[in-house]
């Protein structure tokens, strides 16, 4: 398909009509931040942000969700499976950053040997229509991670801000039903050319890209480095950084039941909590936070792409951005790869 041109109130009406078809998601703000919620109108959608507080993650990938309720009597145990079965839903306005970190969590929920039916009945029912990142934050470094602000990668439907106007390119066949029958016209080669200037401008935004080859084979190599303990001091262990990350996808299995009636409930977890890794002996394999927050780099820069050749973050910055003691991940990686951290 043609890229698109849209113009005035022609995303409105675009997302009138989505409206009828798909529970639409964009960021929308909600008690003084921006965060990814249901649609009303398009009225409510914010294109121009930065980036979300919380990750669109949590609409494939809850933060508390009910696997399913069992009950029993003195002869009969009985149990309900829960599948999100409601409607369609189309994602609109997600930044590239997320969108790719969805192809991520294929990866852990999709897998060869597992298959996770919740997030996968969510996964086969989402469409994502991704924003161009027009003006990344100091703190993004996506392109130090393989993807970029104008990447495609995850994307049914790809938008672009040119200024007055959006180009539309549909780069998956579910996203060419989202625009089959408007009456959009082409783009023509002067927006395409504004598309092409605003994001060869997007990434001269930020920060030179970190060097991070060889990265996976030198944290194997430090594993037992005594670096760790300097680097992870300030750390208090809070978990925000694993909360707001769009990769993470620790979780817990949990029974609340009460008499005979109970559920069994999937939550958010983080492996930079002392009990995640308590045993029911009372021995902690990672006692301090500096085997904690060893593990979360080791994981995403080690073991995630030794396991499915991809680095296991997309560099929102979001854990850069909400981190209460300022510990930055880019200093961590960067102390590693320049060796002040070496033998």
């Amino acid at each position: 398909m043609n890229s698109k041109m849209v113009e005035g109130k022609g995303l409105a009406d675009l997302v009138a009509g989505w409206l009828k078809e798909y529970e639409v998601f964009a960021p929308l703000k909600r008690d003084g931040i921006v965060v990814f919620d249901k649609v009303g109108s398009a009225d409510e959608i914010m294109l121009d942000y930065p980036n979300t507080t919380n990750p669109p993650k949590e609409l494939l990938f809850p933060q508390a969700e009910e696997l399913f309720s069992f009950s029993s009597t003195d002869d009969l145990m009985s149990m309900e499976t829960h599948l999100d079965n409601a409607r369609p839903r189309l994602l609109l306005g997600v930044r590239p950053c997320d969108a790719r970190s969805l192809l991520l969590l294929d990866k852990v929920f999709d897998g060869n040997r597992y298959k996770d039916v919740y997030y996968l009945t969510r996964r086969a029912n989402t469409l994502v229509a991704v924003l161009g990142c027009v003006k990344p934050r100091t703190t993004c470094f996506c392109t130090a991670v393989g993807g970029g602000p104008f990447s495609e990668e995850g994307a049914d439907l790809f938008l672009a801000d040119i200024g007055d106007t959006l180009v539309v390119k549909a780069v998956s066949e579910r996203g060419a039903r989202l625009v089959e029958g408007s009456r959009l016209d082409d783009a023509g080669q002067d927006q395409l050319a504004s598309m092409e200037s605003v994001a060869r401008s997007a990434e001269a935004h930020l920060a030179p890209a970190m060097a991070l080859d060889g990265l996976s084979g030198k944290l194997e190599s430090m594993f037992d480095h005594p670096a760790w303990g300097p680097l992870t001091e300030t750390c208090l262990g809070c978990g925000v950084c694993t909360y707001l990350c769009t990769t993470c996808h620790c979780f817990d299995i949990v029974d609340d039941v009460v008499d005979s009636r109970g559920a069994r409930m999937r939550l958010w977890d983080s492996c930079q909590f002392p009990q995640f890794t308590l045993q029911a002996s009372g021995f902690n394999p990672r006692p301090t936070s500096k085997e904690r927050l060893r593990q979360r780099v080791m994981h995403k820069f080690c073991y995630f792409p030794q396991n499915h050749a991809l680095t296991g973050c997309v560099g929102c910055g979001r854990c850069v951005v909400e981190c209460p003691v300022n510990l930055d991940i880019r200093d961590v990686l960067t102390d590693i790869m320049v060796e002040k951290v070496s033998k």
